[in-house]
């Protein structure tokens, strides 16, 4: 085990620690705060996938969260479903929205795809607001919503029972997200983040995999939409609007696009960090924005930027026999046996 893993191990298992332990020494207002800090981590480990690693700029993410919360929302209070039950449900059906929009505009590039994503989310707020089909409560919201239970425990209703079960969910979304940045989806999406005109003309789909990503970040926004619901058994359009599109933005730009840990660390800035500053009322805006003006003069690539992917050379070169354990550099190059032609593809 190298040096570098053991303090990253080390590091991980102290914050697991200081989590794990922290409902005991705060009030129950921080720990209302590190649940909200817990529902933005995984909502910004959600877009990040879109963001930090297909590379499109969407600031209409809150349209999935709401679709995922309105989902769990109108199925439990019309059909009395378990909250929990809707998990894969809300996930479905905010994936399937988000390949329903995704599909005309997945290649447009840069301002033209921010500006498609914004009026997404303000046509999904206004949809919501104007009550369609009668189901969303119009600016009123869906009242009622069931509490969360769980086999052995019953309902969850305290704040501290919430911070485990979401935090529990960020676990869970850390490890599965940290297995997908390593699997072959992964790595075309890494390539097609550090030049998307080269990863195309080696042969990946870069379209498949933009809309692949896009979606995979919408359903897992759906997703925490649910647990949203199930925390505040109310839910109103103003709670999906554009500002919170911005919030997950920024959090995934601040703390390092492409990078789990930074994601993390971005959500306790952003939202941690300005109730820290609540006594200050009137400047805590202020201190927070002038804190993000230095950031991003000083340290533009966010607090943890993500680390370069690096392959050896058995990974781009695979041989077979003896002759792949011997250096690559003492053999003749006439001995070396013909390349066959690869696509990027076939490497990964």
């Amino acid at each position: 085990m190298s040096r570098n893993t053991i303090v990253s191990c080390t590091i991980y298992g102290a914050v697991v620690l200081l989590l794990a332990t922290a409902p005991f020494f705060l009030n129950m207002y921080w720990v209302d705060v590190l649940n909200s800090v817990g529902l933005y981590a995984m909502l910004g480990l959600s877009l990040n996938w879109i963001v930090g690693h297909a590379g499109l700029f969407n600031l209409g993410h809150a349209a999935f969260y709401a679709v995922g919360a309105y989902t769990a929302a109108i199925l439990n209070t019309q059909f009395q479903i378990p909250i929990l039950w809707l998990l894969p449900v809300c996930a479905l059906a905010a994936g399937l929205f988000a390949l329903v929009i995704a599909k005309p505009i997945i290649k447009l590039r840069g301002d033209y795809l921010c500006i498609v994503t914004i009026g997404v989310g303000e046509i999904v707020r206004i949809a919501l607001v104007n009550d369609v089909f009668g189901i969303t409560g119009g600016s009123n919201g869906i009242f009622g919503i069931s509490r969360p239970r769980l086999p052995f425990f019953g309902a969850i209703r305290k704040p501290m029972q919430f911070y485990y079960l979401i935090w529990v969910f960020v676990a869970i979304t850390v490890f599965l997200f940290h297995r997908l940045e390593r699997s072959r989806f992964g790595r075309a999406l890494n390539y097609l983040r550090e030049d998307e005109v080269a990863a195309e003309g080696s042969g990946i789909n870069t379209a498949h995999y933009k809309l692949a990503a896009f979606v995979l970040g919408a359903a897992w926004a759906g997703m925490v939409g649910n647990i949203f619901a199930a925390k505040m058994t109310i839910i109103a359009p103003e709670s999906f609007s554009y500002w919170e599109s911005v919030l997950m933005f920024a959090l995934v730009i601040l703390g390092g696009s492409g990078s789990i840990p930074g994601v993390l660390l971005g959500s306790f800035v952003i939202i941690g960090l300005p109730e820290a500053f609540r006594s200050f009322q009137n400047a805590r805006m202020l201190i927070f924005g002038a804190a993000m003006v230095v950031m991003m003069i000083f340290r533009h690539q966010g607090i943890i930027p993500a680390k370069q992917r690096s392959y050896s050379l058995d990974e781009i070169l695979p041989e077979t026999g003896d002759a792949a354990t011997a250096p690559l550099e003492q053999k003749p190059v006439e001995e070396l046996p013909a390349a066959k032609a690869k696509t990027a593809e076939e490497m990964l």
